[in-house]
């Protein structure tokens, strides 16, 4: 059956995340988030085992996406003699990630071991190679653009640097949206992007060889407004641009919890996250028998004005 593409657009504008929205649902989460974002630090700390694997001493590392900074002790231990950029879109996030570097870090004299810089991972402010490790812990969903996202990664990553990070698969919170279906025509539940696309999105982004995989963590709970709640506390609610103008209704919220209740399971309503895992390499330049650097040069395949 062939599709309306203008439909199609529709609903991909209305899955967009309105960046506004986003950093103002961060903000106000900053202060208890720590507290509630209890699969964010897991899956941090499951990331932080991978890295245990991995012979490499960057110079330079970039948490994109640092949050409230759950990683920034681990990686500024790992790594003692780098610095660590941190970089988010909240300002009150960043507020917290500053609070976890120890005052005798920052003593006049010393080298700051962390800065923190609040931007979009779709536009990093750094210069090109400028980092040997690039970071980032269930940030990438929360972009518009994951192939730019991916390209920015790329551009700051020096040769021979690792980029490593996990992002929520397409069953993520499956069960919510299932009971927000068909409930009405606005959105609901972000979009995530499936691991192989992201696999190939890397490749086109001039990673080598991306290593992708994927576990899924599912956490319980009481009822429909509890998982609710858990998700406005670590600032994911809705900031799709297809989300409803105002605040739900009881009757509609009444639908939402009545679909909910169909997956009880063992007393328990089941909440679904599907944690996308991949890290790969930037290559070394290549050299030229001059010592040149060989850098090669991709047809532009942009339609053009004639």
């Amino acid at each position: 059956m062939a599709t309306d593409p203008a439909l199609e657009n529709s609903m991909a504008r209305e899955a967009m995340l309105d960046k506004r929205a986003v950093r103002r649902a961060f903000d106000k989460a900053a202060a208890g988030y720590d507290a509630a974002a209890v699969l964010q630090h897991e899956v941090c700390t499951r990331m932080l085992e991978r890295l245990e694997y991995v012979k490499h001493k960057p110079a330079a590392v970039l948490d994109a996406g640092t949050g409230t900074g759950n990683a920034v002790p681990a990686l500024l231990a790992r790594y003692p003699g780098a610095t660590l950029v941190a970089l988010d879109l909240s300002r009150a996030m960043l507020a917290r990630t500053r609070a976890r570097v120890r005052w005798w870090q920052a003593l006049p004299g010393l080298r700051p071991p962390l800065y923190a810089v609040c931007a979009d991972i779709e536009r990093v402010p750094l210069s090109r190679e400028s980092v040997g490790l690039v970071w980032s812990n269930l940030a990438l969903q929360w972009v518009n653009d994951l192939p730019r996202a991916l390209g920015e990664m790329q551009r700051v990553l020096a040769p021979a640097g690792l980029f490593m990070f996990s992002t929520f698969g397409p069953d993520t919170l499956r069960e919510l949206r299932q009971a927000f279906a068909g409930v009405d025509d606005h959105t609901h539940v972000s979009r995530f992007v499936d691991m192989h696309d992201i696999g190939d999105m890397m490749v086109a982004a001039g990673f080598a060889d991306p290593v992708m995989d994927m576990e899924q963590i599912t956490l319980t709970y009481d009822n429909v407004r509890a998982l609710m709640h858990d998700l406005k506390s670590i600032g994911a609610s809705n900031a799709t641009l297809g989300r409803p103008a105002g605040l739900s209704g009881r009757a509609l919220l009444s639908v939402v919890e009545r679909n909910y209740e169909a997956l009880r399971r063992d007393g328990k309503l089941p909440a679904t996250f599907e944690i996308v895992y991949g890290h790969a390499w930037k290559p070394e330049a290549r050299v030229g028998p001059g010592g040149h650097r060989i850098i090669d040069l991709k047809p532009d395949s942009r339609p053009r004005n004639r």
